[in-house]
């Protein structure tokens, strides 16, 4: 495990007026209900996010963010919902009113080169409230743009391509999709390779709901406050941690041979626990992990190739602070591993129906940990004619949730960077957790 530094780079975005991109062909205009998956409180945000590209000779002369203006507005052609807005109807249901009104868009020079971020490409990152401007009065839920996007031309002939996408139309897979439609249309194709399925009725509540599973993962409580330990917000730090192939291997010491496990599982287990200690909780406090699982293949058949709908489950897994803390690493990885199974096409259609009958809650946040893997999205591997993109992530770190971003070092070996935000105090004990695991003899016995 590797902590990689902050950084104070300083540099002056210019921006251009922000513009409404629309289909470049007429489109329906039609009111397109979202899933019972789509529309619950947990996705009713803006997502952010960038994306660096270098320079590329083969395009020299050409303007990243014309080619990609224009791309937008083919693609969207094909995804003419994410040129709608958002309206609420009865029971808080989400309908997506397809105005063709267009996406926001924003062309920006920066001077400053690539190369200036470093080696290693990684959230905080400076400027980015620049680097992604919100325009004023664009972020709301409803009646707003649902995406925007910008694109800064770097000095280098590289560029950043940033988006901010509401997460009630798509979650990772979706939104990926729908930017490698941009990039293959920006390289010359005429359609995208994968046609988007809109289907949102496949991850719709029954008609006569029926709730077959707990859902510990959300929250019943309608009537006050959760129970639990709230995190201090006023001096917040986020840094970012780089994890090799050496760490994670290092990792698998403490795990028992005859136990198989992901290098998802290992780290998340890993995190949860040494996150925990260094929160200093009381040790009778229950504590939760909800890892975010693309359930597209949970189904029988799985959804179609193509749809770019919310597909997640999040299964929690769930200790007192005292065994989490106490028992060796097998003890938080068994949990992992039996959060992860729950994840069935009965677990998700229960979870509709619970979403349905109680108000689209949303998931246990007062001690909870979040996370979600990118190493399998594919936003990396978006190409808009400059090759694909050396960095793909969120732009900064949120308190409950770290994401893992997939990254490669000069000799091309896999890497995964954890962003994680927590008080500076915490933070400290957080990383000398980390330490330590690294440096511990395994113990593989645990009390499960």
């Amino acid at each position: 495990m590797a902590l990689l530094p902050s950084k104070s780079l300083v540099f002056t975005v210019r921006r251009q007026e922000a513009e409404l991109v629309v289909p470049c062909e007429p489109t329906p205009h039609e009111c397109k209900p979202l899933s019972d998956v789509d529309d619950q409180e947990g996705h009713r945000f803006h997502v952010r996010g960038f994306h660096f590209h270098q320079s590329n000779l083969s395009m020299k002369g050409q303007d990243p963010a014309k080619v990609i203006k224009e791309a937008l507005a083919k693609a969207l052609v094909f995804y003419y919902p994410f040129a709608g807005r958002l309206r609420e109807g009865p029971n808080r249901k989400l309908i997506v009113d397809c105005t063709g009104e267009g996406v926001l868009f924003i062309e920006a020079d920066a001077d400053v080169s690539l190369v200036d971020f470093g080696d290693e490409l990684y959230p905080p990152f400076p400027c980015a409230e620049e680097l992604l401007y919100d325009v004023p009065g664009s972020n709301g839920l409803l009646n707003s743009p649902l995406l925007l996007i910008q694109v800064t031309r770097l000095k280098c002939g590289g560029f950043i391509f940033a988006h901010r996408f509401n997460h009630t139309m798509a979650d990772g897979t979706g939104l990926s999709q729908f930017m490698a439609a941009i990039g293959e249309i920006a390289r010359g194709a005429l359609v995208p390779l994968t046609p988007p399925v809109w289907e949102r009725h496949l991850l719709s509540a029954r008609d006569s709901p029926l709730i077959t599973y707990q859902h510990e993962e959300y929250s019943h409580n309608t009537s006050g406050p959760e129970n639990g330990t709230i995190i201090p917000t006023d001096n917040l730090v986020c840094c970012s941690f780089l994890f090799r192939q050496s760490h994670i291997s290092s990792l698998r010491r403490f795990v028992p041979h005859n136990l198989r496990c992901s290098t998802f599982d290992i780290l998340s287990a890993c995190l949860w626990r040494c996150r925990t200690k260094a929160l200093e909780l009381d040790p009778n406090e229950d504590v939760r992990l909800i890892c975010i699982v693309n359930a597209r293949f949970k189904f029988k058949p799985p959804l179609p190739l193509g749809y770019y709908g919310n597909a997640l489950g999040f299964p929690m897994a769930s200790s007192s602070v005292g065994k989490l803390t106490q028992n060796p690493l097998a003890y938080a990885l068994n949990l992992v591993k039996q959060a992860k199974t729950k994840v069935t096409e009965e677990y998700m259609k229960s979870t509709m129906d619970l979403l349905v009958t109680r108000g689209r809650p949303n998931v246990k946040l007062v001690g909870s940990y979040i996370v979600s893997d990118l190493t399998r999205a594919k936003f990396k591997e978006v190409d808009f004619g400059w090759g694909e993109a050396v960095f793909m992530g969120p732009e900064t770190c949120w308190e409950l949730i770290s994401f893992y971003i997939p990254s490669k070092n000069k000799k091309g070996e896999d890497e995964i960077i954890v962003p994680v935000c927590l008080p500076a105090s915490t933070m400290k004990s957080f990383v000398k957790e980390l330490e330590d695991m690294m440096k511990d003899e395994p113990t593989v016995h645990a009390d499960i």
